[in-house]
């Protein structure tokens, strides 16, 4: 587990948003997916629910929040 992942993972729960989330950390969103993808794969878990109209936490999502 990275510091950067966390990061990320942070701004996104705040954010809920990848996009915004990215911007914030002066990444690309492919990028900040990637920090996610990675955090989620090393825990696991899915830590965050991802569809077109919106983006929520996830039971283990909210515990790392």
């Amino acid at each position: 587990m990275e510091l950067r992942q966390l990061s990320t993972f942070i701004q996104v729960a705040q954010l809920k948003s990848f996009s915004r989330a990215a911007e914030a950390l002066y990444l690309t969103q492919p990028t900040g997916s990637a920090h996610m993808n990675a955090l989620e794969e090393e825990l696991g878990t899915r830590l965050v629910v991802r569809s077109t109209k919106e983006l929520r936490l996830t039971p283990p999502g909210q515990v790392l929040e």
